[in-house]
């Protein structure tokens, strides 16, 4: 894969905002990060920091889709696809709310 096409990288940016966004806000996500801030507080330490910080997160995200295009392209773009369509749904319910 030394080129992405334009749905593909259309699909791994929405697929990021999902990924980034169930690391930095989610619920369902609270008690791992909620643990990890335990022991590495976001004022002191880089990892905890990490789960605060929502350009932080996206650039390990894309990074972790991007590789992971290259190394299993079919599974990645299962999952991505999957990202992308909670993130529209996510994006669309909340124009909706408004």
């Amino acid at each position: 894969m030394s080129q992405i096409s334009t749905w593909q990288f259309i699909l791994l940016a929405l697929a990021t905002y999902r990924g980034t966004r169930f690391f930095t806000r989610d619920t369902l996500f609270n008690p791992i990060r909620n643990w990890i801030w335990k022991k590495c507080p976001p004022e002191k330490s880089f990892i905890g920091y990490l789960l605060t910080c929502e350009w932080c997160t996206s650039v390990w995200v894309g990074s972790g889709f991007l590789v992971s295009a290259i190394i299993i392209p079919e599974v990645t773009y299962i999952v991505a696809t999957i990202s992308a369509l909670s993130a529209i749904a996510g994006l669309l319910t909340a124009y909706e709310d408004k």
